[in-house]
C-alpha cells in the first residue's frame, strides 16, 4: 500500500468536538496533516456518519449553515472515495471472510478502494493488518 491515509469518522468529530481536549488535539492534527500533505482521504460514509453526529448527536447540534461551512472547508477537499460498486463488493467480501461489522467492513473497503496504508481509527483493534491496510487507533 502507500502513505495515503484514511480518517474514520471520530476523528473528524474529535476534530471539531472539544469535550475530550486530548483527543481534540490529536484529531485536529491528522486533520491539518490530510490536507497539508494530499495524502489523507475520507470516504462518503465518513461524511454521513460526522455530518449525523454534527447536526443530531454533538452536545450542541450546528445549524445547517454552520456545518456547510465546516464540510466545504475541513472534509470536502479530503472526499477521494465515493460510494461504488467495487465498494460494496469489497465490503461484502472483508465481512464475509474477516467478520468485521458491516460498517467497519464499508470502512476497509475504502481504505483499499483509496489505495491507503492506514487506517485511522479507534474502532478496530490497533495494529491490526487487514487486507495490506494497517490499523491505527491515533488515541491511545
Amino acid at each position: 500500500m502507500s502513505d495515503r491515509f484514511l480518517l474514520d469518522s471520530n476523528v473528524l468529530i474529535y476534530a471539531v468536538d472539544r469535550a475530550d481536549l486530548r483527543k481534540h488535539r490529536i484529531a485536529a492534527s491528522l486533520l491539518v496533516q490530510a490536507g497539508a500533505t494530499g495524502m489523507g482521504r475520507v470516504s462518503f460514509q465518513v461524511v454521513h456518519e460526522w455530518l449525523n453526529f454534527l447536526l443530531r448527536k454533538a452536545a450542541r447540534p450546528l445549524t445547517l449553515s454552520d456545518a456547510g461551512i465546516l464540510y466545504e472547508s475541513l472534509v470536502e477537499p479530503l472526499i477521494r472515495i465515493e460510494s461504488s460498486r467495487s465498494l460494496l463488493e469489497a465490503a461484502l467480501s472483508i465481512h464475509g471472510i474477516e467478520r468485521l461489522s458491516w460498517w467497519d467492513s464499508l470502512i476497509v473497503g475504502a481504505a483499499i478502494e483509496g489505495e491507503c496504508g492506514t487506517l485511522f481509527t479507534e474502532d478496530l483493534q490497533h495494529g491490526q493488518s487487514i487486507r495490506g491496510v494497517r490499523i491505527e487507533n491515533p488515541f491511545r
